[in-house]
């Protein structure tokens, strides 16, 4: 069976948006990048927060193959994923006032980490609130998001900001507000998400770019292997080993 025309459209539009991340946010991913080398070097510990869909792309650089051992997931319960019943429920929480500051006054983080903060919106109480706490709890944060819904949304947080606002460094993902590259007769509405694909891009190409930071300072950065590779689960043990108390999903 050949590929479909919207199968077709749905991959030119996800290339597109990829080519321009990787053209339009290079200054940007450098910066990420060079700040998580920093921090690494410094004894400092690494975080990623997303809230529902957003969660996704903070999960794809914790524990796997190929990733950097010391990024930690912070997770908020309710917010990981579609797994609370209802699903509607993670959406309302992300609209609930202080829940960011508990989150982060209940974990591990210090000043001197890094946050990553993962909002396509941006706009909602949450994520605005865990980039402003984080930082006054002496953190540095790397926002990452899609700055069109400032211009053609409101903030849902009192102080009328969004999470861009708040960052030490922003990576914009490009993404059209309403997160929906497709459209066609007979189909009620846009379909066709492609926030996932950038942004997981996104962070890869800054995981990417802090190993060969720290390759140039000839620090050999602690990567993980897969465990269905001979070899792996001994060199993830090391890993695990040497850098243990800056890794918080094993214990």
């Amino acid at each position: 069976m050949s590929e479909s025309k919207q199968a077709g459209q749905y991959f030119d539009a996800a290339i597109g948006l990829l080519r321009r991340v990787r053209d339009e946010e290079a200054e940007n991913i450098g910066a990420a990048g060079a700040l998580i080398a920093e921090t690494v070097v410094a004894g400092g510990r690494l975080f990623a927060f997303g809230a529902g869909h957003s969660s996704l792309p903070a999960q794809d650089v914790v524990y796997r193959a190929g990733g950097l051992a010391l990024m930690n997931l912070l997770p908020v319960p309710g917010m990981v994923g579609v797994d609370v019943m209802p699903a509607t429920l993670g959406s309302a929480l992300e609209r609930v006032d202080g829940l960011a500051g508990v989150v982060l006054d209940n974990s591990p983080v210090r000043a001197g980490d890094v946050l990553f903060v993962i909002s396509l919106s941006g706009r909602n109480p949450l994520p605005v609130e865990m980039a402003m706490h984080a930082r006054a709890l002496g953190l540095k944060v790397i926002g990452v998001t899609s700055v069109a819904y400032t211009t053609a949304t409101t903030s849902r947080h009192s102080s009328g900001s969004f999470l861009k606002d708040h960052c030490d460094v922003v990576l914009d993902s490009k993404i059209a507000v309403g997160d929906a590259e497709l459209s066609a007769d007979g189909v009620g509405a846009p379909f066709g998400p492609a926030s996932t694909v950038v942004t997981s891009a996104l962070m890869q190409a800054v995981m990417a770019t802090a190993a060969g930071e720290l390759a140039e300072r000839g620090i050999d950065p602690p990567m993980l292997r897969s465990g269905n590779v001979d070899g792996g689960h001994d060199w993830n043990r090391q890993i695990m080993a040497d850098y243990g108390d800056r890794i918080f999903y094993q214990r």
